[in-house]
């Protein structure tokens, strides 16, 4: 079959996703048709509901404006699609109109105008509470590492309640009126450094067939790296990918800062157990996993509690025997849908000696193979060859815990490439 009639009979053919949120999460069958390949993705978190917020969670005003987002594909392709998601909203979310456009600098665009996105036929579209919607395909050529600015024109009474907080990318919100076709920045006077309501850019007609979904916490989130330069070490792994000449498959990031494996936090998200299934397993043709998650609930438990917005909360204690059988529905709920998944280890955090203890034993127990498919042995490359409690200078952002650009991109090394490739071809 040509790209053509591919691209016609998808287009006849495609159904709207649009289901609550709770349905995806209890195992509902994938949303991916055959030959979509997410090539972009991150995970949504609500924000905190607090008449007067921290600065840290204040979101910026969008009601009647429109938001330009920029994102890096990590897969090329000849067609695409979007996600939009009200997971967590408390109200229903309302778009107006929509774009696709390759970036130029900041804000601007590199094309003339945007190529209008549009949701079963229509400009416009409007989700409840907890429902995610995939657009109609539109034909574009869509290039791995290039920027792409997707455009939402918002509903006239529409608030920001849920996002990515840790985009590490410089997004913008325009002043009021639609300027979803504006190839230039003019309009857009607001900046924020978050995600919001897109969750996912798939293409179709690439070389790729499969997606590798990388889901934990800061460090995979990227916390730390360079602001706009794709240093996080799932964008490093997409990288070493392309530089080896393959392009057989995707890379997605669906880290979120201050995520925990076990327990839900008000400013951290949902746990990771309960958002694997939306956030990872439901990615279009995705094919592997790697999970790195587990130090924030070691850690957090040890917290004193705060007065006000306590984002530690709660403050659930943790054994290595818990976090293993947390890592054991991950791999059982990856399995049932033919999903490998990859272990990786915990990396130092220069921890007192009891959590320090539980790091070791559950780092143990993934090297072993555990359950997993597969080990990537982040611990070993980041630590200090004489205090592996701690991080090694050169890989150390700076507190302690999260690696730096150089760090990132070791651990993007790390990964066992081949292996990776035989489980996603089914060897």
């Amino acid at each position: 079959m040509s790209f053509r009639s591919s691209f016609v009979a998808t287009v006849l053919g495609a159904s709207v996703f649009l289901s609550p949120l709770g349905a995806s999460a209890a195992g509902a069958t994938p949303v991916a048709s055959v030959g979509w390949v997410a090539a972009w993705a991150t995970a949504l978190q609500p924000i905190p509901d607090l008449a007067a917020p921290p600065p840290l969670y204040r979101a910026p005003d969008v009601a009647g404006r429109t938001v330009r987002q920029i994102v890096y594909p990590t897969v090329s392709g000849r067609a695409a699609r979007i996600r939009v998601s009200n997971a967590y909203g408390r109200a229903p979310l309302v778009i107006e109109a929509a774009g696709l456009a390759r970036a130029g600098e900041g804000a601007a665009l590199a094309d003339a105008a945007s190529v209008a996105v549009r949701f079963g036929g229509n400009a416009s579209v409007t989700l409840a509470p907890g429902q995610e919607l995939e657009s109609d395909p539109v034909a574009i050529d869509v290039a791995a590492g290039r920027p792409y600015a997707i455009s939402l024109r918002m509903g006239p009474n529409q608030r920001m309640t849920v996002w990515h907080r840790v985009s590490n990318q410089v997004n913008y919100v325009s002043a009021p009126g639609d300027h979803v076709s504006d190839p230039g920045a003019g309009a857009f006077r607001t900046r924020f450094t978050q995600y919001a309501w897109v969750t996912e850019l798939a293409v179709e007609g690439g070389p790729a067939r499969a997606t590798v979904a990388a889901i934990g916490d800061s460090i995979t989130d990227g916390l730390r790296s360079s602001l706009n330069r794709n240093r996080r070490w799932p964008d490093a792994l997409a990288r070493r990918l392309a530089e080896s000449g393959s392009a057989s498959f995707g890379v997605v990031n669906l880290g979120i800062s201050g995520n925990r494996l076990l327990s839900d936090s008000a400013c951290y998200g949902t746990s990771l157990a309960s958002r694997y299934q939306r956030d990872a397993l439901s990615r279009a043709g995705v094919k592997a996993a790697i999970v790195l998650i587990g130090i924030n609930d070691i850690n957090f438990a040890a917290m004193p509690p705060r007065a006000g917005l306590d984002c530690d909360s709660p403050h659930t204690q943790v054994t290595a025997a818990s976090l293993i059988d947390g890592y054991r529905r991950l791999i059982d709920a990856a399995h049932r849908r033919g999903v490998k998944v990859f272990g990786a280890t915990l990396t130092p955090a220069a921890l007192p000696a009891g959590r320090e203890a539980i790091r070791l034993e559950v780092n143990r127990w993934i090297r072993s193979g555990g359950g997993f498919d597969g080990v990537v042995d982040f611990d070993a490359v980041l630590r200090d060859p004489v205090r592996p409690s701690v991080l090694q200078r050169r890989y150390d952002s700076g507190d302690g815990i999260h690696p730096s650009d150089a760090g990132y991109a070791a651990m993007a090394d790390a990964v066992p490439v081949e292996q990776l490739h035989a489980m996603v071809r089914g060897d």
